[in-house]
């Protein structure tokens, strides 16, 4: 599983002109589910994105997690993160996950977010043509690769 973690001020994402999930301070996350992924992997992302420290403390350090800021969380489905773009200049999407798998694997790691104590987890809707908004804090942008841990 891949994810594209950006520490925000607020967030939002909308279907149909219509906001369907939002966030205030915390973060907004763009999950990609690959082929192969399992709830392990699911689990660890999640457990990696709650203690990740990236919210500065009383000396102006990046050493607070989301869970510590009492942040909410935006959790966005992107398959585009597992695209191949190694040949051409069209992607592929083969490496991503199918539909059906992909969905349950981010509901998971939505779930799994809350288990790790983060308070709010909003989403947008799976496979939805989504319009994001976000402000950017810091800028703090972090990618996960769950390829790179061991499961």
């Amino acid at each position: 599983m891949k994810a594209v973690i950006q520490r925000v001020l607020e967030s939002s994402v909308s279907v149909d002109g219509r906001v369907v999930g939002s966030s205030g301070k915390g973060y907004m996350i763009l999950v990609g589910v690959a082929k192969g992924d399992t709830e392990k992997h699911a689990d660890l992302l999640a457990r990696k994105t709650a203690a990740l420290r990236v919210f500065e403390d009383e000396n102006g350090k990046m050493n607070l997690s989301v869970t510590d800021v009492e942040g909410d969380v935006l959790a966005i489905s992107q398959f585009t993160l597992c695209a191949d773009c190694k040949k051409g200049n069209r992607p592929s999407f083969t490496p991503s996950e199918e539909p059906e798998r992909a969905k349950a694997l981010y509901e998971l790691y939505c779930s799994k977010l809350m288990e790790y104590g983060v308070k709010r987890v909003e989403r947008g809707i799976f496979g939805a043509d989504m319009k994001v908004s976000l402000v950017n804090d810091g800028p703090v942008t972090i990618c996960f690769d769950t390829d790179i841990w061991s499961v």
